[in-house]
């Protein structure tokens, strides 16, 4: 049985539907990164499965106990919020021993001045110190204990708020956004941190972010949710390369993936310049189809040097450098449509603004998808096509 199971979560206020039926599953050790647009639902799916939420129907289970109607105080989950929603007026040292002194001691053993002296408490209180300096160390924060979080940077604060939510050694991780208040350079360093952490911790970790990269680089699974609908969950190189549906493909990828409207032609077959395509599944001559290929997989080469025959006639409109890339920003001639090509540095140095220019896709990376977003399997339909994409 998987450690964290949820079955059909939906999530409703009044008519507006949020959450549309999430089934997830998470194993012992597993990092999932949920990723999508803002407004989604990942946060609230994350807020589902800590507690601060009822859903509307669906259930949550974790370790084989069912959390659905559990209050959060008793799910022993932890959860890093995008604030960090540290105390300001306890010192680093006193907030990650928040959560053990809330579980350990009386609740006269948690009050200042009488706690001491309250029978059994001290002996209490000394292995919650321990416990604490034990967790210091690890996230190498000791140097901060007796400061409060108005002296601490955007990066110290978030391995203090890692360190509270780590000390009591929960049954689940939930992360909403961590990074996001950290400037670029640190939120790199972060993402190591916060995967070494989880690893060590050995529990299920349900990771919400905005930013793709973070999702790519750190999770073990990605989840895509558009719309309130769990859209695809995969590796991040499966959720990359092999995309189940429109929006995850457009979501996915930086720059951002071509996508050429097209429909079926009398024959059954879809063409797109060089490239003729044959759907596996019979489609409906006229019928809507949106192809789409990355910007690494699109070749733009001088458009003398392509041939006549070959390749889709375009516009150099801009270039884009970007270090060890070129981004080739191209006007498709008689379709008005753009497409992004990303070229090494060497092969850009041919291409100049407003040069007529051929585009020359890859027809074995091309991908197409239905009207109704979901991907289509196809294949080329002769190999001269790609000897002369190739060649």
């Amino acid at each position: 049985m998987s450690a964290l199971h949820l079955d059909n979560i939906t999530k409703s206020f009044g008519d507006n539907a949020i959450l549309k039926g999430i089934t997830l599953e998470a194993e012992a050790g597993e990092f999932i990164a949920l990723v999508g647009p803002s407004g989604c639902g990942k946060s609230t799916l994350l807020r589902i499965v800590a507690g601060l939420e009822q859903a509307t129907t669906g259930s949550v289970k974790a370790g084989g106990r069912e959390l659905t109607v559990l209050p959060a105080a008793e799910r022993n989950v932890a959860m890093v919020f995008q604030s960090y929603a540290l105390y300001p007026h306890l010192t680093a040292g006193q907030n990650i021993a928040v959560p053990l002194a809330m579980r350990q001691l009386s609740r006269l053993g948690r009050t200042p001045l009488l706690g001491a002296l309250a029978p059994g408490q001290k002996a209490i209180r000394k292995t919650i110190q321990n416990q604490v300096a034990e967790m210091a160390r690890a996230l190498k924060i000791e140097h901060l204990l007796d400061r409060k979080p108005g002296q601490m940077s955007g990066g110290q604060r978030q391995r203090v708020a890692l360190a509270r939510a780590m000390v009591r050694r929960p049954s689940l991780f939930l992360m909403d956004e961590p990074l996001s208040n950290l400037d670029a350079n640190l939120r790199v360093h972060a993402r190591g941190e916060i995967v070494d952490l989880h690893r060590r911790a050995g529990v299920p970790t349900l990771y919400v972010t905005h930013d793709q990269a973070e999702a790519l680089s750190m999770a073990d699974r990605v989840a895509v949710m558009i719309g309130g609908n769990l859209l695809q969950l995969a590796s991040p190189e499966a959720i990359y390369e092999d995309p189940r549906h429109i929006e995850v493909a457009r979501f996915l990828g930086q720059p951002r993936i071509n996508s050429v409207e097209s429909r079926v032609g009398a024959d059954g077959r879809i063409a797109f310049g060089p490239v003729t395509l044959q759907p596996r599944e019979a489609l409906a001559p006229g019928a809507a189809v949106t192809l789409a290929i990355r910007p690494e997989h699109v070749r733009v080469v001088p458009r003398a040097a392509s041939g006549p025959a070959f390749g889709l006639p375009a516009q150099a409109e801009r270039l884009e450098f970007l270090g060890s890339e070129v981004i080739v920003s191209v006007r498709l001639d008689g379709m008005g449509e753009g497409m992004l090509a990303k070229l090494s540095p060497a092969e850009a140095r041919r291409i100049a603004v407003g040069m007529p220019v051929s585009v020359l896709p890859e027809p074995e990376r091309m991908l197409v998808f239905a009207a109704t977003g979901e991907r289509l399997e196809a294949a080329l339909t002769t190999e001269t096509v790609r000897e002369s994409i190739h060649g």
